[in-house]
């Protein structure tokens, strides 16, 4: 499985430096020193970072239910697609809850709200981002 993820034409972790670890067990030293020959390095995740895996579980959930459980992928290509239409909004037009309801990457509400409330859509319609103009 090392050797997959490493390939050098194909593998998930061509051209990535960096591999964060948990502490599982199939993490073996041998592993590590498969990454490292690669010239990649792994870094192992700190203790006391419970939440974690939560946050990586919630995107997951996210993805799934908003986006994955509504469509049916025709290939590699299309997933591929539907997942980036589906991070473009994440990101930039969707607000975050633990951040204080502020956009990520977005740019802020405008000052005015007397502006026309506007529909954007993404995949078809699936996924739908209202917005104000600017008056």
């Amino acid at each position: 499985m090392a050797r997959n993820l490493l390939d050098a034409d194909a593998g998930f972790l061509c051209g990535k430096r960096y591999l964060i670890l948990d502490r599982d067990p199939l993490c073996t030293k041998d592993f590590r020193e498969m990454l490292r020959g690669a010239g990649g390095e792994a870094a192992t995740a700190a203790c006391t970072e419970s939440t974690l895996n939560a946050y990586a579980e919630r995107f997951v959930l996210s993805i799934k239910s908003e986006c994955l459980d509504r469509i049916l992928p025709l290939g590699e290509r299309h997933l591929r697609r539907a997942i980036g239409e589906y991070l473009a909004p994440y990101h930039g037009e969707r607000n975050h809850q633990g951040l204080g309801n502020v956009l990520l990457m977005g740019a802020p509400e405008p000052a005015n709200q007397n502006g026309r409330v506007r529909r954007r859509e993404r995949l078809g319609g699936l996924l739908n981002f209202y917005h104000r103009t600017a008056a």
